[in-house]
């Protein structure tokens, strides 16, 4: 598993909807995961965090609308972006599924490509380093295009996992991240790596954005794990 693609959870009751949202996703380049109803993806969302929900509204179990509710909630899954699919096409469900917390709202029959745009748009709202967007926090600027980091003047050499690091404080400036969620964002759950790994990265990518004189961006917080600014 790549660490740094962008993860999707489909949540679709339908066998031939959900592999069909799953084939076309993979061939985007996002990685994903499936659960076929409403208490199966909160094992899920606990198990392997995604960066997006695609839930559909009728589920099986525990409805969408419930799921998104429960998430959106909860201060550890608030910020996962949540596409809501349904055949309800009132405006009146429209308004109560966006003020239930999702992100957005598709109405089925939907186009492929409409949705694959829509996943798009919301991943350029909470990963954007995912997409190729330039991200800045104070002087200090990151591409993830070109993989290149600067501060102010200067360039900065990074290594693979410390550019992961710094582009992971810069998409969600001043969020504290623990050192076990660092561990699944930066490395992946799929690779063992001990949490005193995380400080000496920490530690390398400290040395490299103050080499130069420059404050050092990245706190501290005590039992909690580190923040960007």
């Amino acid at each position: 598993m790549n660490a740094s693609q962008p993860h999707v959870l489909i949540v679709e009751d339908e066998v031939a909807q959900r592999e069909v949202l799953g084939y076309n996703l993979e061939a985007e380049g996002f990685r994903t995961s499936r659960a076929e109803d409403g208490e199966q993806a909160l094992i899920l969302v606990e198990e392997d965090m995604p960066d997006v929900i695609v839930l559909d509204w009728m589920l099986p179990n525990l409805s969408g609308i419930e799921v998104c509710r429960q998430l959106k909630t909860r201060a550890t899954t608030r910020d996962i972006a949540i596409i809501m699919l349904s055949a309800r096409s009132e405006e009146v469900d429209k308004v109560r599924g966006l003020e239930t917390g999702a992100d957005d709202y598709v109405v089925k029959p939907y186009s492929i490509s409409e949705l694959m745009a829509r996943v798009r748009t919301q991943l350029r709202r909470v990963r954007p380093a995912t997409v190729g967007q330039v991200l800045n926090f104070d002087d200090i600027v990151l591409d993830a295009e070109t993989h290149r980091v600067r501060r102010g003047e200067q360039a900065l050499k990074l290594g693979p996992t410390e550019f992961r690091l710094l582009s992971t404080f810069m998409e969600k400036p001043g969020r504290v991240w623990s050192r076990e969620q660092l561990l699944d964002r930066v490395w992946g759950r799929d690779i063992y790596v001990d949490t005193r790994t995380v400080d000496v990265h920490i530690g390398r990518l400290r040395k490299v954005l103050t080499q130069n004189g420059g404050a050092d961006p990245v706190r501290t917080v005590r039992g909690a794990g580190y923040a960007l600014g």
